[in-house]
């Protein structure tokens, strides 16, 4: 008998499972709320990055007069009407691919709403209670499902978003015009991303963050380095503030911290973290755990505590990157249908902070290293001693690269550059593998590149390890 998958949620992981699932003899039903892509593409990931590559074009500009370009290019304006006109198109259209790949795939796409039947008799399926938008629910029993449905901003009762000054991070796409001085709270990687991005408009930034510096789980040199960019782009940081309200005036907004003080702007973007989508799929009636922030408990080939049930991406309590759900999803329906599968290792995946400069880092941290909890050797080369870096007038960035003392295997590190998500596939490749500094000196780069620093550095790893 032909297995029934449902899978609820068409993000990364939900769409990447179901295109894994249809080359298998099952029956695949996907359930999406917004439309294929999920929030990743509709309205997270692709869009800020889209939005965050138009407010890029300035920096390059900015840097026109160091190359001898001094007729007032660096002045040209954008229009954030026009970018973000293309950054919703851009969504679309990336939505409207993934369908037709689904669909040509032989998915069921249903767009609505799904959870656990309240009854669940069955021994061996599940009863999922599927919501068609505008249409009556029904039920359908499964023998695979994956929980795939992503997460939401989080907000604050005193500071609740109402799309026009007080915004969540998903809102900043419907503006028609640069605001005059906008506050962001929150220090994270989506806070210090629209931070830089604004900055590079020369729109009036204030950045409000609850610890003593930006990005706080992040390298704390990487963290230096921006916010020296930021500070020199006219950013204001406020420290130690944790926000009890904000307030729309109508003509503008007020911040007011817990310890009384009171920042106004223009517009406001609430950026304090996200909330899994888990509320509303009644676990509790198949079995399935989850922890008291609502995220589902997975093991590395994400499992969830029923049989049968996976969970994948921000609803699940791994690591919350559009990368890692794609594999979440991957992984588990190959698990799911009796393949055979790696799970996931968390020190082999990279991430980025889309910032200018970008921060990407994969593996273990300088951190774990100077608490004594990994045994490795660190060299750090600036980007200003690349030759690429100078023709390009990059002044701020660095490498970092870890390896263990004694045999040299890449361990990790952390890339600061305009290209830092393209240059730390490099050594995500070396971690995953298990590479060691030899191996990555003897590869060599193009001369000149950015990428030069990378075998640079592990040279210099190479005799810092012949002398212990």
């Amino acid at each position: 008998m032909t297995k029934k998958v449902v899978i609820i949620g068409g993000g990364p992981a939900g769409y990447e499972a179901a295109l894994v699932g249809a080359q298998y003899d099952v029956e695949i039903t996907l359930v999406e709320r917004q439309g294929l892509g999920g929030s990743g593409v509709l309205k997270d990931v692709v869009p800020s990055k889209s939005f965050i590559a138009g407010a890029n074009i300035k920096t390059d500009l900015r840097r026109a007069d160091d190359m001898g370009l001094n007729h007032g290019i660096a002045n040209a304006s954008l229009s954030i009407d026009a970018l973000n006109d293309r950054v919703r198109a851009m969504a679309a259209q990336q939505s409207a691919d993934i369908r037709g790949q689904i669909v040509n795939a032989g998915v069921e796409v249903v767009i609505g709403s799904a959870r656990f039947a309240e009854d669940q008799t069955e021994h061996i399926t599940y009863n999922v209670e599927i919501t068609p938008e505008g249409e009556e629910s029904y039920v359908t029993e499964a023998d695979i499902v994956l929980l795939a449905t992503g997460a939401s901003p989080r907000v604050l009762k005193g500071a609740m978003p109402d799309g026009e000054r007080v915004l969540t991070w998903q809102q900043v796409y419907n503006l028609k015009e640069n605001p005059e001085h906008l506050i962001v709270v929150g220090s994270g990687v989506t806070g210090a991303e629209f931070v830089s991005a604004f900055a590079e408009f020369g729109v009036k930034v204030t950045m409000v963050a609850s610890r003593d510096r930006i990005l706080p789980h992040d390298d704390a040199d990487a963290a230096d380095v921006l916010e020296t960019v930021l500070k020199k782009r006219g950013v204001s940081l406020v420290k130690h503030a944790r926000v009890d309200t904000v307030t729309n005036t109508g003509d503008g907004v007020v911040v007011r911290t817990a310890d009384g003080r009171e920042i106004t702007g223009s517009h406001c973007i609430m950026s304090i973290g996200s909330i899994p989508n888990t509320a509303e799929l009644n676990l509790e009636a198949a079995g399935v755990s989850y922890s008291p922030s609502g995220h589902i408990n997975v093991d590395r080939v994400s499992r969830t505590t029923a049989p049968g049930i996976y969970a994948a991406g921000d609803c699940s309590d791994l690591l919350p990157l559009a990368s890692v759900a794609a594999m979440q999803g991957r992984t588990s329906m190959y698990h799911a249908l009796g393949e055979g599968v790696s799970p996931i290792r968390l020190k082999t995946v990279g991430n980025a902070v889309f910032t200018r400069p970008e921060i990407a880092a994969v593996g273990v941290t300088e951190q774990e290293i100077r608490d004594g909890k990994v045994q490795a050797d660190i060299v750090k080369l600036e980007l200003a001693t690349n030759p690429r870096a100078k023709m390009r007038s990059l002044k701020h960035g660095f490498v970092k690269v870890f390896s263990r003392k004694g045999s040299g295997q890449v361990l990790g590190g952390v890339i600061v550059a305009p290209t830092a998500s393209e240059l730390i596939w490099s050594l995500t490749i070396a971690v995953t593998n298990n590479l060691t500094v030899y191996d990555l000196a003897e590869s060599m780069a193009v001369y000149p590149s950015l990428s030069g620093s990378i075998t640079e550095a592990a040279r210099r790893l190479l005799v810092t390890d012949d002398l212990n």
